[in-house]
């Protein structure tokens, strides 16, 4: 049971005893398993912020904590010591080199061998915290502890729990969630860090595609360990050799459709201001994707992602669809980053074709990102172009008229097809007045 929420002076002398207590007995052996869970119980109660906490943040306390941890009998009692010391090292950035100067990481390691989410959510955690602030070179742990062997293990355990064959397997946890999560954040910044390491975690990935899958989308979506699934795949191989995890043979589409689908409720969920540090890793993801999808499956994406014939009835973002959804967040004053992010997917999806993105999105959508890039405008960009019943598009010679009975006239800077406009009052204008007309909005753009 916790005990009394205390500060100040009384709060630093509680930790000091209770430390002093823990100390002599890994010593002495002076209490019973039970006794000595109850007083890492009551010490855990008082490390919640690093306010009067002083003494926990040194040398022998950091040992202390680590020995109950790594070096007793009893797992019980272990993990009740790692909940200190998870605690005191996310708490007190120094304490983190006091213990790899203990030589505890390699023992982490080994704890992650065990198949139990317990013990996978603190040594995880652990050893994530390692990865900042410390001199820990994790080539040992990869190397004579296999790190990357445990991790790999732990995913695919956590895949089962999604089997469905096996209609009889009880869902996830909480602690499986969390475990998960923490096993995740790990692999991220392991493959972030130590890049030449990444390819020994290709065996986690279709586990991971398959987890993505298969769970159910919280509410809102952008929650762990939806995000860190959606991380970890962000710094791995997903395509090793002939085998490609993202376009299963069973069904070549089905991790774009879940990407795309866990993105449409992602855009419609939240605010642009959240978006900005949640959405841009699921765009980033999918840019990925694009980039390694096989002709058939990127025509499927651009269908997804990319505004229709039919939502050119009115002017491109005016719609309810993803599309429409996509191209309003391109220009978001609140979220630069998601901007950047899902203009630089409407390009890609484009195939990097100025010409084809202003005639994908209109030009209103496309200049500022051109711009933005030097990437020089095409010079047809206002001319009109049609769209014909298979989805083609040609470029129109200045005042043409569309011959083709299935074509459109498209309107080049809002995407809208011209016979859906409204009808502008007073006379038409001339084909001259057209042509100052569209240098004019060409200055604003430049501008």
């Amino acid at each position: 049971m916790d005990g009394p929420v205390i500060s100040g002076a009384a709060k630093r002398d509680e930790i000091a005893r209770l430390l002093t207590i823990l100390e002599l007995d890994f010593e002495q052996k002076n209490f019973l398993p039970p006794q000595r869970n109850a007083l890492l119980r009551e010490l855990k109660s008082h490390i919640r912020s690093v306010e009067d906490s002083e003494p926990l943040f040194t040398p022998v306390s950091v040992r202390t904590l680590s020995r109950h941890s790594y070096d007793g009998s009893s797992l019980i009692t272990s993990r009740e010591a790692l909940k200190c010391l998870a605690n005191v090292l996310l708490l007190e950035a120094k304490t983190r080199q006091m213990f790899v100067d203990l030589g505890y990481p390699k023992k982490a390691a080994g704890r992650l061998k065990n198949d139990n989410r317990e013990d996978e959510l603190l040594n995880s955690r652990v050893l994530f915290l390692m990865t900042y602030g410390t001199t820990l070179s994790f080539h040992d742990l990869f190397d004579h502890h296999q790190l990357a062997d445990s991790i790999n293990a732990n995913i695919a355990r956590h895949s089962k729990l999604y089997s469905k064959s096996n209609s009889k397997t009880p869902p996830p946890s909480a602690v499986d969630n969390q475990a998960l999560s923490e096993t995740l954040k790990l692999l991220f910044n392991l493959a972030q860090y130590y890049p030449q390491k990444s390819p020994n975690f290709a065996k986690s990935v279709p586990h991971v595609l398959k987890i993505l899958n298969r769970i159910s989308l919280p509410s809102p979506p952008l929650q762990p360990p939806v995000t860190y699934l959606i991380n970890s795949l962000l710094n791995l191989d997903l395509e090793s050799g002939n085998n490609k995890p993202l376009f299963p043979k069973s069904d070549e589409k089905c991790n774009v459709n879940r990407l795309i689908s866990i993105l449409d409720v992602t855009v419609r969920t939240y605010k642009e201001e959240q978006l900005e540090n949640l959405a841009t890793p699921l765009l980033t993801l999918l840019r990925r994707v694009y980039e390694l999808a096989a002709p058939q499956v990127a025509a499927h994406m651009k269908a997804l992602l990319l505004p229709s014939n039919e939502e050119r009835a009115q002017p491109l973002g005016r719609s309810d669809t993803l599309a429409a959804w996509l191209l309003r967040l391109s220009t978001s004053p609140v979220a630069p980053n998601v901007r950047e992010s899902t203009s630089s997917l409407m390009f890609e999806l484009s195939d990097k074709d100025a010409t084809s993105f202003v005639r994908n999105v209109g030009y209103g959508f496309a200049s500022g990102f051109l711009m933005t890039h030097d990437l020089p405008v095409p010079e047809n960009a206002l001319e009109g172009w049609s769209t014909g019943a298979s989805g083609e598009s040609r470029v129109e010679d200045p005042g043409e008229r569309v011959t083709n009975v299935n074509g459109r006239e498209i309107n080049p800077v809002t995407g809208q097809r011209r016979d859906m406009e409204p009808a502008a009052p007073g006379p038409e204008m001339t084909g001259a007045e057209k042509e100052r007309e569209a240098e004019k909005l060409f200055v604003l753009f430049e501008r």
